[in-house]
């Protein structure tokens, strides 16, 4: 009986060992149908050969998106990401220069990595300030895997990546930039809560101030060169309607009269509401 039982075990051993040599099993032999899809021409006996191949290798494809799963992009979409990942393996692969998985797996990662560098970032980055951020990320995560690890320094990050501390600085800047705040988002105090909006700069009164200024222009322009000089006396070098009276010979109330209708026609020409009676 132990003899049967002894006998028994190297043959399940063998085709334990003979399972675990793939390195994965969702690793199909698709090398015969490799060989057959370098043959063929262009056409629906290449396509169908071409979607058989992909068919199978499709599960990989799948075990490598698991892998990306809750970094803020839907499991569903990374599949579809790694899909087209795999049938651009498939494309370019070539079977003379080795397995189909060792090409295809750096190929699906990869381009699995750019749909996040591409397209999961609120904020266009700069492909270096990615690469600091990846970097400084991947190295506080391992000097902080131990329980009880104090949160890193931008010292003892710059140590660990090998990079200047400005560039830890760009790095831990970017780790906050893959996802935006609404302007709306309320942010809390010790006293009451306020927008994300509150934190802005307000409205500028001076830009008015520069409209008003141009609106005016061309109706200034348009005045006799006295109502001009008087509106200039009045507004700008700030006399009182007696010293202008007094410095062109004439009574403070006829200033008060053309000062009153230069502004008229002033306000008038900037609405764009001059009367047809009304002189140049």
């Amino acid at each position: 009986m132990l003899t049967d039982l002894s006998n028994s075990r190297p043959a399940g051993s063998a085709r334990s060992t003979a399972r675990t040599r793939r390195p994965h099993d969702d690793a199909p032999d698709t090398a015969r149908l490799f060989t057959r899809l370098t043959g063929l021409a262009q056409g629906p006996e290449r396509d169908a050969v071409r979607d058989e191949i992909v068919t199978a290798w499709l599960p990989m494809a799948h075990r490598i998106a698991g892998r990306f799963r809750d970094r803020g992009e839907a499991v569903e979409d990374l599949r579809q990401v790694a899909a087209l990942g795999l049938v651009k393996a498939v494309d370019r692969f070539d079977p003379g220069r080795g397995a189909f998985e060792s090409y295809a797996v750096p190929t699906i990662t990869g381009e699995i990595k750019r749909h996040f560098r591409d397209r999961m970032w609120a904020l266009r980055v700069p492909r270096r300030v990615q690469e600091l951020r990846n970097k400084v990320r991947i190295a506080r995560r391992e000097l902080t895997q131990s329980p009880g690890s104090p949160e890193p320094s931008v010292a003892d990050l710059a140590a660990r990546t090998g990079l200047t501390e400005d560039e830890v600085g760009a790095g831990l800047e970017a780790l906050d930039s893959f996802s935006t705040l609404s302007l709306d988002a309320e942010l809390r105090t010790d006293d009451e809560g306020y927008s994300l909006a509150d934190t802005l700069g307000g409205p500028d009164a001076s830009y008015d101030t520069v409209v008003d200024r141009e609106s005016a222009r061309q109706g200034l322009r348009s005045l006799p060169e006295r109502e001009r000089a008087i509106l200039y006396m009045r507004f700008f070098e700030d006399m009182t309607q007696s010293r202008i009276a007094d410095r062109l010979g004439i009574s403070q109330m006829h200033v008060s009269r053309l000062i009153s209708r230069s502004c008229e026609r002033v306000r008038e020409e900037a609405l764009g509401r001059r009367r047809p009676d009304d002189g140049a």
